[in-house]
């Protein structure tokens, strides 16, 4: 049987393209039929070139030229020189006849849409012209002859009784090809109309069910239709097959692969529909035909859509409740205004009716309601409201009736990245869900759908990580090492799209290039603004944003509850946040809470060592801790296990500094401070809302060695007291005791400091820099739980930081 092959866009744009157009339809003998649309993009130049004659523009003349010269080109380029002559006469008669016709148009200084219906006809008229002087046995057939609609210039209705009857019979005595020109038609007074824009689709459609054929090929610029609109998700992927209806939905939904109403003729005689690459004619396409796709493992959702722009006003107040013929005389007024309604959502309540319109109605329809409510209006019963800068998303699939869960999915998608939804719209044959969001959120709604509900082969996240100094340092290398690992066993690509230094800052959405990071911050970075930083990551809206801090400022931390509130996960290991107030501690954690993101700092205890972590699951599960001891030091055990006959007190400290173990100014650590914090966390996250001044501190340095104004005198006042400790080692050594400074909390009560532990304790043998945590709990309450392994360097603190990232990423 016959098949129908339309091409249209770039597929008809250039004498290489039609080349390519040339070989597929000449490749089978059942291509009989060929239907064409205008070169790409003279319609717009046509239409702009009508619009300026009619203002008078003389400029309308350029435009006519431009559209002459592509012509003449592709036509000079195609033909063959003996043949050329003809070609070109032709052309220039229908040049000249369009060059007339605006001038008549100029002079009238009036553009009817019955005029402009006429002027556009040109372009597809040449480009059907050109393409059958090209192929082989092709036959021009005017579609006007064959194609009969009313006289609503435009988007004129077809009239299928006549139009199948001459369609029948003028095809049937073709031999050959025929070549048609796509988009327009006539009306029953022979003047010429057009099907809406993108009527060339529509065209092949009419004449595949005029004469019966096996199927229509929409011949385009992409590989069928796409999971979501590959300009706006990159991971999208082409579909191979959908049913009439979801095309019927994804296309009024933004998706422009083909014009909405093609399916209608196909649909009622069952003709097969294929949507194919020009470009790339051995891709699979689209395969659409009237069954559902309900093989094994068939995705639920086919492909989501959108309309990036619409306005959405809503109708509402108490004068609706109980009112019978309020929805008839909104939508009647609506009708009679011509404002078309896109999306509708009524609250069961009865007091609103939300709707959806483009944006260029809204004042026709703002009219409209005003002047049918106007008494109601008049006596504050009912009032309209109006946004606009709206979007609206479609996910469509016939694999949605009767799956639980659909819903639930999208919702929590959005919710979690921070896309709120303004309206909802469901038909009860659950093949659409259909959600209004702000425009703004447009791209990453689309992303972090597509990513729920098609995974998209991997999953996405986006990092910012304050901080490349040690910590961070080592971090960026331990993501460089571990991403093609990760994306290739774990499907997770790690995207490191914004850096900060204490100078710095630096934004690149596409990610930065790890490999030279630090050079690249300190050629491109701008100077350093902490809360332009953080705006900048509310701004960009990038789906899956975690903020990284591996600083030690409390400038950073103070930007947490921003990006919290803006829904960006945190992940820090920096103290200073969780262990200032408790309200603050809180507010923190409930922002967390309330946004769906995650706020994690496992590395603030333990470096890298599953501490916060393990008691969070206790408490959750039900389990008390009663009592917890620890060195949470890796500085101090260090320090205390390296001091030796050799090497004295003021010399171990200095090896930690060096060794990275200890802060860039020690009396940090050798103070308490840190381990302060670190209790105090532990303490918080056992249940127990303890303050700094509620940890009992001992320190075993004397407090002239914390006031020297340098670090180099801190040292000079420590090494004073290097005999005093070594004859205090001895000693110690001799009794076979060892120094642990140790953080304990019992009974909701915190203390630090020095204490002696005989070689029965377990933190007798704690070596090098390690840490240990002992939990006794009400389930382990005859021995306690032991975590213990390294607490300190940049390296493992890092590795705890990368684990908090991949808990955020939720692999």
């Amino acid at each position: 049987m016959a098949k129908v092959l339309k091409f249209g866009g770039s597929s008809v744009a250039t004498s290489e393209s039609i080349t390519k157009v040339k070989a597929i339809v000449e490749q089978s003998a059942d291509n009989k039929f060929v239907v064409v649309s205008a070169l790409g993009g003279v319609t717009d130049q046509l239409v702009k070139a009508s619009a300026m004659a009619a203002l008078g523009d003389e400029n309308f003349k350029k435009e006519l030229n431009e559209v002459e010269q592509r012509h003449l080109n592709v036509a000079k380029s195609l033909i063959k020189p003996q043949q050329q002559g003809h070609v070109l006469s032709e052309l220039k008669v229908m040049l000249n006849e369009l060059e007339d016709y605006l001038q008549s148009i100029a002079r009238l200084r009036e553009l009817t849409p019955k005029l402009q219906d006429y002027a556009l006809s040109f372009g597809e008229r040449m480009s059907a012209f050109l393409l059958s002087e090209t192929i082989a046995d092709a036959v021009l057939v005017d579609s006007r002859s064959i194609i009969k609609t009313d006289s609503t210039f435009g988007k004129a209705n077809v009239n299928f009784e006549k139009t199948n009857a001459l369609s029948s019979a003028t095809l049937r005595e073709v031999k050959g090809r025929a070549v048609l020109p796509g988009f327009i038609a006539s009306d029953e007074n022979g003047n010429t109309t057009t099907l809406g824009r993108g009527g060339s689709d529509y065209t092949a459609a009419i004449l595949a069910a005029a004469i019966g054929a096996s199927s229509v090929e929409i011949w385009t610029d992409v590989s069928g239709f796409m999971t979501a609109d590959p300009r706006k998700v990159e991971k999208a992927y082409p579909i191979k097959h959908l049913s009439y209806s979801e095309v019927f939905e994804l296309s009024n939904f933004g998706a422009k692969v083909i014009y909405p109403p093609t399916v209608h003729p196909l649909l009622a005689d069952n003709i097969a529909m294929l949507i194919k690459n020009t470009f790339n004619p051995t891709a699979d396409g689209t395969l659409v035909n009237a069954n559902a796709d309900d093989t094994p493992g068939s995705q639920a959702i086919k492909g989501i859509s959108s309309i990036d722009e619409i306005a959405l006003l809503t109708l509402h107040g108490v004068g609706m409740t109980g009112i019978s013929g309020i929805s008839q005389r909104l939508f009647g007024a609506l009708a009679e205004a011509k404002v078309n309604v896109i999306l509708i959502s009524q609250a069961s309540s009865e007091q609103s009716i939300t709707f959806a319109i483009v944006p260029e109605h809204v004042e026709q329809a703002k009219q409209a309601i005003e002047h049918e409510f106007e008494v109601e209006i008049h006596h504050q019963t009912i009032g309209l409201k109006i946004e606009t800068e709206m979007s609206i998303i479609a996910i469509v699939g016939e694999n949605m009736k009767r799956m639980p869960g659909i819903s639930g999915k999208l919702f929590n998608a959005l919710g979690k990245n921070g896309v709120n939804v303004v309206a909802i719209a469901q038909g009860s044959s659950e093949l659409n869900i259909s959600t209004v969001v702000h425009r703004l959120n447009l791209r990453k709604a689309l992303n972090v759908i597509h990513e729920a509900f098609f995974l998209s082969g991997y999953r996405e996240v986006h990092l910012y990580i304050a901080g490349i100094g040690t910590v961070g340092g080592n971090l960026v290398q331990q993501i460089r090492q571990q991403r093609k690992n990760l994306m290739k066993n774990h499907h997770l690509k790690i995207n490191v799209v914004g850096v900060m230094n204490s100078k710095k800052m630096l934004f690149d959405v596409q990610g930065i290039n790890l490999d030279e990071v630090r050079d690249e911050l300190e050629r491109k970075g701008a100077p350093l603004n902490l809360s332009s930083f953080v705006q900048r990551i509310a701004s960009v809206n990038l789906r899956n944003s975690i903020f990284v801090d591996c600083t030690a400022s409390a400038e950073v931390a103070d930007i947490y509850e921003k990006a919290l509130q803006s829904f960006v996960s945190v992940v820090t290991a920096n103290k200073i946040a969780c262990s200032s107030s408790y309200e603050r501690y809180q507010t923190l954690q409930s922002a967390s809470r309330t946004r769906g993101v995650k706020f994690l700092y496992e590395t603030n205890v333990g470096a890298g060592l599953p501490v916060i972590k393990t008691i969070n699951e206790l408490v959750l599960s039900g389990d008390k801790v009663t009592k917890l001891e620890a060195v949470l030091s890796g500085t101090l055990n260090f320090i205390f296990n390296t001091i030796s006959e050799e090497i004295s007190m003021s010399q171990a400290i200095r090896m930690a500094k060096e060794k990275g173990y200890s802060e860039p100014d020690p009396r940090v650590d050798l103070s308490g401070a840190d381990v302060l914090r670190k209790i105090l966390i532990l303490s918080r996250e056992c249940g127990y809302p303890l303050e700094k001044s509620d940890v009992e501190v001992s320190t075993f340095l004397p407090a002239r060695c914390f006031d020297t104004p340098t670090v180099e005198m801190f040292f000079d006042e420590v090494q004073q007291l290097d005999a005093d400790f070594e004859a205090r080692r001895r000693a110690l050594y001799a009794a076979g005791r060892r120094w642990r400074f140790v953080a304990s909390l019992s009974e909701g009560k915190a203390k630090i400091g020095l204490q002696e532990v005989d070689a029965m304790h377990p933190f007798f043998n704690l070596q090098g820099s390690d840490n240990i945590i002992t939990l006794h709990t009400e389930r382990y309450s005859a021995l306690p739980m032991v975590i213990k392994g390294a607490g300190a360097g940049a390296a493992v603190t890092a590795a705890g930081v990368f684990g908090d990232i991949i808990r955020v990423a939720n692999i």
